[in-house]
């Protein structure tokens, strides 16, 4: 029997095993390695999900509240403004969380350089090894039937470590073009209801 196997955006092999809950129903789990509780398909009613730090999970397939076109929304606006290919969305419910990347990648790039010479012949996958990403701003789908959205950013306040409101808005575009030009900007921390 063949494993199911998946390889993560740091292209690392991971495989589904099974294993079982204390009260003894079937649970699933990827690892590095192949020993254990092979799996060789997706169980009924699961899906693969990577986060976005590259570490995978099988869940359960979540409702689907965001639609493919304000995903796009999202994603369009984002490449507009923070004008940077290095950032992930990740939809958890009715969240579209916007993640960017904690290093600055000029400076993962002379880091290389240093360890393996001026001739790299990999740059990107060496750049997609070391990043690491945290959520920075996030619209919330707070009325399904309207499709209204509120726009939260990240505070970066030791004390407080949350999402702080912004705004929000029917026109998603609108949220997105308005919020997003403040992204890797310090006018970013000024941003408050």
């Amino acid at each position: 029997m063949s494993q199911l196997e998946y390889i993560n955006r740091k292209g690392k092999k991971h495989y589904l095993h099974e294993g079982t809950t204390k009260t003894g129903k079937p649970k699933y789990f990827f690892s590095l390695k192949s020993e254990g509780s092979p799996v060789n398909a997706i169980p009924e009613g699961y899906e693969i999900y990577e986060h976005p730090n590259a570490q995978v999970f099988l869940r359960k397939i979540p409702d689907q509240f965001i639609t493919s076109e304000e995903l796009a929304i999202v994603r369009e606006g984002v490449q507009k403004h923070l004008k940077i290919e290095y950032f992930i969305l990740d939809v958890r419910g009715k969240n579209i969380v916007l993640h960017t990347c904690d290093q600055s990648v000029e400076n993962l790039m002379e880091l290389s350089k240093l360890i393996f010479g001026k001739s790299l012949i990999q740059p990107r996958k060496i750049l997609t090894d070391w990043m690491t990403y945290s959520p920075i701003m996030q619209f919330v789908l707070s009325d399904l039937k309207r499709r209204e959205f509120v726009v939260e950013r990240w505070c970066f306040r030791g004390s407080v470590d949350d999402w702080i409101s912004l705004d929000s808005s029917t026109d998603l575009k609108a949220l997105v073009d308005k919020y997003t030009c403040h992204l890797n900007q310090e006018s970013f921390f000024d941003l408050r209801a």
